[in-house]
């Protein structure tokens, strides 16, 4: 498998430092030999730089490059495929070729292909006559093009073994991956194995107070009772200071009986406490990857190893399997992130909703929650609760609440000049809460649209709040003291406490719809509604009742003095111009003055379905 990334290849190529260096006998004798095998004049190692080709080695050649348009090693390097031109000058393409000006007819060359994938030029032969080639003179080439990157490897890499430990390292791995698919049946069915002896928060720790010494040891004596306990025939690959990989023998069974590869690999964790001096401080991984020779690439292999291993770590487990589903899942998160970027540029595909907050002794829509919605143009429609959780994640979260906030007040603003008096709320994360200018560009915004502090109110997590509670404290604050309302979202679902409570500079407790949608399924759950209502009401807060579907539970909700709510029952997130009609309505109906949402939902029923995030 090749790789075409132009911008990651001359990266791969310049790491290797062999642009520009000094000729050297290891490859000046390949080339000889290419001359003389194929009987030519000409016979180069040619590397395809950014605007040239360059010649580490040559025969045959006075100039040391030749520019790169039209140059059949820039072809043979863009494709990752032999190439071979009988006449340079009878081929439409090359015909103007700086080589057929020169006077060369005949070319062949093959790629030069790093274990990584990238293709780094080709070891070509040139002739002044036109001819062709035989498929044994192809195998030929072939060959003389692997030992061209053979040498390339052995001067240039950090070689196939670990320096520290002696054990084969993952460039070994790869090239004897490479032999094995020539070597066993096409479609064989194998398995790989990693291991890893620890996470990363013990290795940071370990690293701290042992030196790295201990991981040697660490391995040292976690690959001994492997392969004393997996069988000597498994060769052992270190890929990184505390993880091995080995691939099972054919044949071997990955399932969950008894007697299955399976459970030899847990029974050897078991054992751990025979041989493994490590074994209260660290905790080791294993991660099973089954694969079909010839039809899984090897960085594949190692990919989806890896994955297995980190699915152990997270769930607890000593040891993981691969699943194709998870891996769908992981790939489609990673196709997402990388989207999301270039979505926060493209106004086209982010939009806000609106849900209404209607104040349940009244009855009127006193306030709204801005939710973000993202329509790929390829992917369609991506729902909040799959994208927002990976975006979290990441540095992006600080642009997308930006460009949130951004649009609210902006709504707001417009809302406010078309006489829709209402309050925008908007979900920050606890990046925002740690950004130094945070406080003043929401104020400076606020400014800008001319619009009084107190109509935005910012909802933050309590689980937020936690992870840096000191400066998201102080934010909150200075927030506070701007006059910016706040509330505690997903009330009752983090690191709810009194003398938390205490300590927030909230106005508002959002109690989180899990607990709303199950107070009709008894009176424990309705009884534990109440006591976070009461338990707010006396702290000063004011109430809202997230998830309300049913008019049952907006009674009990109103009965137990529940102040604000929002859910299906009342509307689901509107568009901008469906809110203010949503909202007009409501006012002009005279027939439910207290019921506004029963008329008006019924009167938007091509309002497509949204899930509040």
């Amino acid at each position: 498998m090749t790789t075409c990334n132009e911008p990651d290849r001359l990266l791969a190529l310049r790491k290797l430092n062999l642009l520009d260096t000094a000729p050297t006998e290891a490859f000046d004798r390949i080339t000889r030999m290419a001359a003389r095998v194929f009987g030519l004049p000409i016979a180069a190692v040619s590397l395809t730089d950014s605007d040239r080709q360059w010649f580490k080695s040559r025969v045959g050649v006075v100039h040391t490059s030749i520019p790169r348009i039209k140059a059949p090693c820039a072809t043979v390097s863009g494709s990752g495929d032999m190439l071979v031109v009988n006449d340079l000058q009878e081929d439409p393409f090359f015909r103007d070729s700086p080589l057929a000006h020169s006077g060369v007819r005949f070319y062949a060359g093959a790629p030069l292909i790093t274990s990584d994938g990238f293709n780094l030029g080709a070891m070509c032969v040139l002739g002044l006559e036109p001819r062709s080639i035989s498929s044994t003179e192809r195998d030929a080439l072939t060959d003389l093009a692997a030992m061209v990157m053979s040498q390339i490897e052995l001067q240039h890499t950090l070689g196939r073994v670990d320096p520290l430990s002696g054990m084969p390292n993952r460039k070994q791995f790869i090239e004897d991956y490479a032999d094995l698919q020539m070597d066993r049946p096409h479609g064989e069915p194998r398995v790989a194995v990693l291991v890893n002896m620890a996470n990363q928060e013990q290795l940071n720790n370990a690293a701290r107070v042992m030196g790295a010494s201990y991981f040697d040891d660490l391995m040292n004596e976690a690959i001994v009772s492997y392969r004393a306990v997996m069988g000597s025939e498994h060769k052992v690959y270190q890929l990184a200071a505390t993880q091995f990989i080995t691939i099972a023998p054919p044949g071997t069974d990955d399932g969950a009986g008894e007697g299955s590869y399976r459970a030899r690999l847990a029974h050897w964790l078991d054992s751990r406490g025979a041989w493994s001096t490590s074994r209260f401080v660290t905790t080791p991984a294993i991660g099973i990857a089954p694969f079909l020779l010839g039809r899984t690439d090897c960085l594949d292999v190692l990919r989806i190893a890896q994955n297995a291993m980190q699915d152990a770590h997270q769930t607890g487990q000593l040891i993981g399997s691969y699943s194709s589903a998870q891996d769908d899942a992981y790939r489609r998160r990673f196709t997402l992130l990388n989207a999301f970027d270039a979505a926060l540029a493209d106004t086209s595909q982010l939009r806000l909703v609106y849900q209404p907050r209607i104040d349940l002794a009244s009855g009127r829509c006193i306030g709204a929650e801005a939710l973000l919605r993202w329509r790929h143009p390829e992917l369609g429609d991506v729902p909040p609760g799959e994208f927002m959780p990976v975006v979290e994640q990441t540095s992006m979260v600080r642009a997308a609440t930006s460009w949130v906030i951004r649009e609210a007040v902006r709504q707001l603003a417009a809302w406010h000049a078309a006489g829709l008096q209402l309050q925008m709320s908007v979900n920050v994360s606890a990046a925002n809460l740690l950004e130094a200018d945070f406080v003043s560009t929401v104020t400076a915004l606020l400014n800008q649209h001319r619009m009084a502090p107190g109509w935005l109110e910012l909802e933050v997590t309590e689980s937020a709040i936690m992870e840096n509670q000191g400066t998201a404290l102080a934010t909150l604050a200075a927030l506070d003291q701007a006059g910016v309302r706040l509330a505690i979202d997903d009330f009752g679902t983090g690191y709810s406490s009194l003398s938390y409570l205490q300590s927030m500079p909230a106005h508002v407790v959002k109690i989180d719809q899990s607990f709303v949608r199950n107070m009709a399924g008894g009176e424990r759950n309705r009884t534990l509604v109440n006591t976070m209502i009461s338990l707010s009401h006396e702290l000063g807060f004011r109430v809202v009742a997230e998830g309300i579907e049913t008019d049952d539970v907006r009674q009990l909700l109103h009965d137990q003095g529940c102040d604000e709510g929002q859910g299906y029952l009342f509307a689901r997130p509107l568009a901008p111009d469906d809110l203010f009609a949503w909202c007009a309505r409501a006012e002009a109906s005279e027939a439910a003055p207290r019921k506004p949402w029963a008329p008006i939902c019924a009167a938007l029923p091509s309002l497509a379905p949204h899930t509040a995030a």
